[in-house]
């Protein structure tokens, strides 16, 4: 006859000894480290030491990959003392408002309509005003150099309504409205497509209450509706505030190499650009975008302050 075999005092019911246990929820606890190791290295790597390098280049003369000269603050005073830089912070800014008026409301109202089924094949049209942020940039840019050219599309738009042509591309006064076009065009589908993900988590029965309790749509979207997706509305509103002071490639197509009248489309990002590959003077390039980063965080925290802060996202 066989006999049972009990368990010894060093073994667990599980079979394990205590200090194969001890390991084995020592590594479930190093796994997800374990996992996310590539992920911050590529991190470090590529994001925080580049970060670094360029604070530390903001306080230097750089000559080369070596022998830089440390100045101090003195990028910093020649940042400020030129025109140019100022010129392309209220461009900036400017631009950066204008996209925020135009790119909330506009496919917040979209989102709406389509997620109510007010709009005619909802899904068609949240399509068709998807497709254009899927195109590249360097493709819209020279799309819309046609389309805003004298004798373009948009201007043979305007003739038909008997309004007269628009010099798009040769006027320092209408760079901005240009560039707030193409943003209009390529933007304002994907946006929706957020404040849509967004409707989606808001319950059906409270509009039902609401119209049940004699509320009309526009007093449903204002009391239901905005309240209720308002961390989404912080979300874009913050994307849009970084994707707007991190405008390039718009101005820089739309105009050969960025070279828009009078400086109208002169972006920070474009300044950069040209004051670290064209006149080699690294150090200001450094400062600039040291000072555009700081632009974009306490504009940012402003925005996301005055939609209402931790509060809104509860």
């Amino acid at each position: 006859m066989s006999t049972a075999q009990v368990p010894s005092a060093g073994t667990d019911l599980a079979g394990a000894s205590p200090g194969r246990r001890r390991w084995t929820l020592l590594d479930a606890r190093l796994a997800p480290f374990v996992f996310l190791t590539p992920f911050l290295v590529v991190w470090i790597v590529f994001r925080i030491w580049p970060l670094i390098q360029a604070v530390e280049m903001s306080f230097q003369d750089v000559q080369g990959l070596q022998n830089n000269e440390w100045v101090g603050i003195e990028n910093y005073q020649g940042v400020f003392e030129n025109p140019q830089f100022m010129q392309a912070v209220t461009n900036t800014f400017v631009y950066t408002i204008m996209t925020l008026i135009i790119l909330i409301p506009i496919p917040l109202v979209l989102a709406a309509l389509l997620d109510r089924g007010r709009t005619y094949r909802p899904l068609v049209w949240r399509v068709s005003l998807f497709i254009p942020s899927l195109a590249s940039l360097v493709v819209v840019s020279f799309l819309f150099r046609v389309i805003l050219s004298e004798n373009g599309l948009l201007n043979s738009a305007l003739g038909t309504v008997g309004l007269p042509p628009q010099p798009w591309l040769t006027s320092a006064s209408l760079a901005i409205p240009s560039l707030l076009i193409i943003a209009t065009w390529r933007w304002v589908g994907i946006n929706m497509l957020y404040f849509n993900s967004g409707l989606v988590n808001i319950s059906r029965e409270l509009y039902e209450a609401a119209a049940i309790d004699g509320a009309k749509a526009t007093q449903q979207f204002w009391h239901i509706t905005v309240p209720l997706l308002r961390p989404t509305i912080i979300f874009v509103l913050i994307i849009s505030v970084i994707g707007g002071f991190q405008l390039f490639v718009e101005p820089f197509l739309l105009w050969s190499g960025g070279n828009s009248p009078s400086g109208g489309g002169l972006s920070v990002g474009l300044l950069i650009y040209r004051t670290a590959f064209t006149s080699f003077k690294f150090g200001d390039a450094a400062a600039m975008g040291v000072i555009l980063a700081l632009l974009i965080l306490v504009v940012s925290l402003v925005v996301f302050r005055l939609a209402g802060g931790a509060k809104a996202l509860r």
